[in-house]
């Protein structure tokens, strides 16, 4: 008997600001979603869109729980 569950990552509903995705993330790996909020931001900035543009494809990506 297999009583071992799958994880899924998919956008929150519960606990959003924009579209779900970091705390969908922060749901997945076990971190607070202001943390992983927090580091989002932080490498939106440095990464001069790239992070912005993942974002957005995991916003059209994942699914909605």
């Amino acid at each position: 008997m297999n009583t071992s569950t799958t994880r899924r990552l998919t956008r929150r509903r519960d606990d959003r600001m924009i579209a779900g995705v970091c705390s969908g993330v922060a749901s997945y790996t076990g971190l607070d979603p202001a943390l992983v909020r927090l580091l989002t931001v932080v490498a939106a900035i440095f990464s001069v869109g790239t992070v912005a543009l993942a974002y957005i494809a995991a916003w059209i990506l994942m699914p909605e729980a």
